[in-house]
C-alpha cells in the first residue's frame, strides 16, 4: 500500500479507537449531517468533547465540517478514509492467509 494511504489507514484506526468517536460516528450515520450541539443532545457527551472529538475526526477526513445558518457549522460522514482502511485491512488479511494457510496444512499433514 502507498505509504499516503497507509497513512491515512492509520488516521482512520486511532480515530475509530475511542469509543466516543465511534458513538459519534454513529449518530451522524444514524441521523445525517449535524452541529456539535445536535450531537451533545442526542449522546452522553458534553459539547466541548464533542467538539474535540468531530476535530480529531475532521483531520483523519470521517467528517467534512460545513459551514450552515447564523455561523453553525454541520457535520457530515466522508466514507472515503473507511474505504481506504478496509482495503488496508483486506491487503492485510490476504498477507496473513496464505502463511496461515501454509501451517495449518503442515500442522494436517
Amino acid at each position: 500500500m502507498r505509504p499516503e494511504l497507509e497513512a491515512t489507514a492509520e488516521r482512520v484506526f486511532v480515530a475509530l479507537a475511542d469509543p466516543s468517536r465511534r458513538s459519534v460516528l454513529a449518530a451522524l450515520a444514524a441521523h445525517g449531517p449535524a452541529t456539535a450541539t445536535d450531537l451533545a443532545d442526542r449522546l452522553p457527551i458534553t459539547r466541548q468533547a464533542i467538539a474535540k472529538h468531530l476535530a480529531l475526526l475532521a483531520d483523519a477526513g470521517l467528517v467534512i465540517a460545513e459551514p450552515g445558518e447564523r455561523r453553525r457549522v454541520r457535520y457530515r460522514l466522508d466514507s472515503a478514509p473507511m474505504q481506504v482502511a478496509q482495503q488496508f485491512l483486506a491487503a492485510l488479511s490476504r498477507d496473513w492467509d496464505s502463511p496461515l494457510d501454509a501451517l495449518r496444512r503442515h500442522l494436517d499433514g
